[in-house]
């Protein structure tokens, strides 16, 4: 272990110079730490949650640097491509948690591939809009390079489409509306996206897309090359004769993603082959969207295909013409309820209950790795009166439920795949024995197998989609079966079905 000749001492000097944790912080964890190494100490402050997983990790490889870049502190790895990886950071003066996007270094030795970066920085900077991701502070340090903006809760469209499979017209008009007014308004400003994908659309948690990672390599960048704009864009535009930067070739690829989000078929596969990338085949000739489902309106089937038409001449010309037929389109189908981030997000948000220092909100464990997944998580049951709190070990998970139990506890399917079946009696008799509530969320696969787990009013059993207005309403229908006088937690107002 890195860490065995460094005195626990030494590394708190370190954290609390970095304001990684504070001295409070630090005390608690060395009351409970193994014993005086350093290795001890971070373990503890893991325990204790002062310190994420990913911070954790990094101070076992004696990678200090990598945890704080000017006024952000680092805290989890949300997003990593070729030229870029995208973390989630806190800012060490503010508290304010935001998306902090740093250079990969093998770019960062490249002057022309930094300028590029800080160009994309500085023109998206000035865009202010509901549907784009602002940027807020651009900055280097050292070799490295990054700018922060929003921090996105929601996740992005592809992650939200995986598990919805497929969107109504009305929701996915809702979006391809957003991305449309976003293109707009940059395009006003001189501005291209040139990366247009599901990928690049983050939605909140109020449900509004927006845009992200504008690709603007492909402009008349000094030392950029054709190949570092995005292939599928190189390719459309040489195939059709325009020029490079075309606005109408954003219009092509929203109808791709639009036509996804109507289908749950992607219009052209997903590959990572260059060559296949380039084939015009692959975007000429695409099955007609009314072909995978007939029952489409034919007014959103109409702009699916004047999105995609391949003469540009005739597809649309401006992103404000698509903004007005989406706008016409929405009143036809009936304005819909605004969609939720994630399936189940309540249509209209309920007044957050009221909390006081007598009756706090139940306390609820969530058995979760994935740092998007447990962000979501923390903000809408947070905002409903509950207190979250997360382990990504399932052991660890049972031997609290054992030393120190929450209200509740919710283990996710798919972190522990078939060793759900073992976990689950353990649970349900540690339900038994503290009065407390677990909830298990099965994926597909376990659903197939849940007759052989027994239901009780405090063991409760949903299925992937994960709902969480339904996740709720099972927590706190758990709830009021174990609730005694005794039990001083204020239980929020349980939802209605539906």
């Amino acid at each position: 272990m890195i860490f065995r000749r460094d005195p626990s001492r030494t590394l708190g000097d370190r954290l609390l110079k970095l304001r990684l944790v504070s001295a409070g912080q630090l005390e608690q964890a060395r009351e409970i730490a193994a014993d005086k190494t350093a290795a001890a100490l971070i373990d503890a402050l893991e325990r204790k949650q002062f310190l994420t997983p990913y911070q954790a990790g990094k101070l076992r490889a004696d990678e200090f640097d990598a945890l704080v870049l000017g006024d952000y502190r680092l805290t989890y790895q949300n997003a990593s491509g070729s030229f870029a990886r995208v973390f989630r950071a806190e800012s060490l003066t503010t508290g304010r948690v935001v998306a902090l996007k740093l250079l990969r270094a093998r770019h960062a030795a490249n002057t022309k591939e930094v300028a590029q970066f800080f160009r994309e920085a500085k023109l998206v900077k000035a865009l202010k809009h509901k549907n784009i991701v602002p940027i807020y502070d651009i900055g280097s340090e050292g070799e490295s390079h990054y700018f922060t903006m929003e921090f996105v809760e929601g996740g992005n469209l592809r992650d939200f489409l995986a598990v919805r499979k497929k969107l109504s017209p009305a929701e996915a008009s809702r979006y391809a509306l957003d991305i449309a007014e976003g293109l707009d308004f940059a395009l006003q400003s001189g501005v291209t996206h040139r990366d247009l994908k599901l990928s690049n659309a983050l939605i909140t948690t109020s449900g509004v897309a927006k845009l992200v990672d504008f690709g603007l390599a492909g402009e008349d960048v000094p030392g950029s090359s054709p190949d570092q704009r995005a292939v599928e864009y190189a390719t459309l535009e040489k195939s059709t004769g325009v020029p490079n930067d075309d606005p109408r070739s954003d219009l092509f690829f929203l109808g791709g993603m639009y036509y996804e989000l109507l289908t749950g078929v992607p219009p052209w596969p997903y590959t990572r082959s260059r060559d296949e990338r380039k084939q015009v085949t692959r975007y000429r000739d695409v099955t007609p969207v009314d072909d995978l489902d007939p029952s489409l309106p034919p007014k959103v089937v109409g702009i699916v295909e004047k999105l995609m038409t391949w003469d540009p001449n005739r597809r649309y010309q401006t992103p404000a013409e698509v903004a007005t037929d989406l706008t016409a389109l929405m009143s036809e189908l009936g304005e819909p309820a605004k969609p939720g981030a994630w399936p189940g997000m309540d249509e209209e948000e309920e007044p957050e209950p009221p909390r006081t220092k007598e009756r706090p909100g139940p306390s609820v464990l969530f058995v979760e790795s994935r740092p998007k997944r447990q962000d979501l998580l923390r903000d809408y049951l947070g905002k409903k009166g509950f207190r979250p709190m997360f382990l990504s070990d399932p052991s660890r998970a049972l031997s609290r439920l054992d030393a120190d139990p929450p209200d509740a506890v919710v283990f996710m399917g798919e972190l522990l795949g078939d060793e759900l079946f073992e976990v689950y009696p353990k649970v349900q008799g540690i339900t038994n024995e503290y009065a407390l509530v677990a909830v298990f969320v099965l994926s597909e696969a376990q659903a197939a197998r849940k007759k052989e787990l027994e239901r009780t009013p405090t063991c409760r059993i949903i299925e992937q989609p994960l709902i969480l207005r339904e996740l709720r309403r099972q927590i706190q229908l758990g709830l009021k079966e174990v609730l005694t006088q005794s039990r001083v937690i204020k239980l929020p107002p349980i939802p209605e079905t539906g």
